[in-house]
């Protein structure tokens, strides 16, 4: 099986390499790291999309697009001189081992039998080992949320800072804390939009305010945050596509009813939908 995997990444390495050669197509051959980034997004949204959805054909053709990225962008990096997707193998494959030593000896091999950690264990171990490789590499010492992404979306950035903040000892007793402070923001936000002095900017800092104590109540719920809005955005868009089509059935359109016939026929589609506990869901569409 390692030696199928093998000669077929190999294989799409070489694809890759000939798609950016003289010869190759013109579109991958003026595409830069920068250029790439979206698509980068894109495919992540896209293998996301296939795990909520547990759908294994999709999973496997995303996983496939996924790693069709990264060896792109290696090729790219290599073309000038950086390193090549075979260091970017070797340098995951170190670090595995390194942050493994209770299931790896430092050579590499497997060791007769693993050390007996607990899961939580592992995860503090992993911390300790990265930051004494950072140490080792004269790299500056991160503070405890300087390692969060900036580029994460932003509730799983709140969501990780919270985290971080949490392992370093500040966090909310209990759930029900947080949903005082939920409060307080909530209140803060209505001074903010009643305010005929208050600024567009006050306002959104009130409301990211309000977004970052929900994404705590989230974790201390034990609750992904992520995960939870893309449920309400499927249910939305369920129930609104039922409004809709129900409307055009009858040759209308949404704007064409006053806000009391659209809340009756909203509360309809409500009934008919519930895609959160198992209900009518729309496929998706996939470019690829």
């Amino acid at each position: 099986m390692s030696e199928q995997a093998g000669a077929r990444f190999q294989r799409l390495v070489s694809i890759m390499h000939t798609l950016r050669g003289p010869d190759g197509c013109p579109w991958d051959r003026e595409q830069t790291l920068r250029s790439l980034r979206p698509f980068v997004l894109e495919e992540t949204c896209e293998l996301l999309d296939a795990l909520d959805e547990d759908d294994m054909p999709a999973l496997r053709e995303e996983l496939g697009d996924f790693l069709f990225e990264a060896v792109f962008l290696a090729e790219v990096c290599a073309e000038a001189g950086h390193f090549t997707i075979a260091d970017s193998i070797q340098a995951v494959t170190d670090k595995l081992i390194r942050r493994h030593p209770h299931v790896f000896t430092p050579e590499g091999e497997p060791l007769p039998k693993a050390a007996s950690i607990t899961a939580t264990g592992v995860k503090a171990q992993w911390d300790d080992i990265k930051t004494a490789e950072r140490a080792e590499a004269g790299r500056p010492v991160r503070t405890t949320l300087s390692g969060v992404p900036r580029a994460l979306p932003a509730l799983q950035r709140a969501d990780q800072l919270g985290r971080r903040a949490a392992a370093a000892g500040f966090d909310w007793v209990q759930a029900a804390d947080v949903l005082d402070k939920i409060d307080e923001e909530a209140r803060e936000l209505r001074e903010a939009v009643a305010s005929r002095s208050a600024s567009s900017a006050e306002a959104e800092e009130e409301l990211g305010d309000l977004f970052f104590a929900i994404a705590n109540l989230a974790r201390k719920m034990g609750i992904d945050s992520e995960q939870a809005l893309r449920k309400a955005n499927d249910k939305f868009q369920a129930r609104f596509e039922v409004m809709e089509r129900a409307l055009a059935a009858e040759g209308r359109a949404i704007r064409d009813l006053p806000f009391e016939d659209l809340d009756a026929r909203w509360n309809a589609a409500k009934q008919a939908v519930h895609p959160v506990h198992g209900g009518t869901k729309d496929t998706k569409a996939r470019s690829r």
